[in-house]
């Protein structure tokens, strides 16, 4: 008797996703929470009255994203 080449589908059972502990999710929530804080300052508040950094270096670098997403530059 020769066997078949194609290969027969088997049950199996439903794969279950695995559990992420939320200790392992904290820490790059809280990171990443602080870097778009960090981008946010940089697009919508730089170069305003709360400015880091002087001249026209950071808004030049920002300038469309702060009309695309509707901050007033001009």
């Amino acid at each position: 008797m020769a066997q078949s080449a194609v290969a027969q589908p088997t049950a199996t059972t439903p794969a279950v996703p695995a559990k992420l502990p939320i200790g392992a999710i904290a820490p790059w929530a809280v990171f990443f929470g602080i870097l778009m804080l960090v981008l946010l300052y940089f697009v919508g508040a730089e170069q305003g009255a709360t400015s880091l950094v002087s001249g026209e270096g950071v808004h030049e670098w920002v300038h469309d994203a702060r009309h695309l997403l509707g901050f007033p530059c001009h």
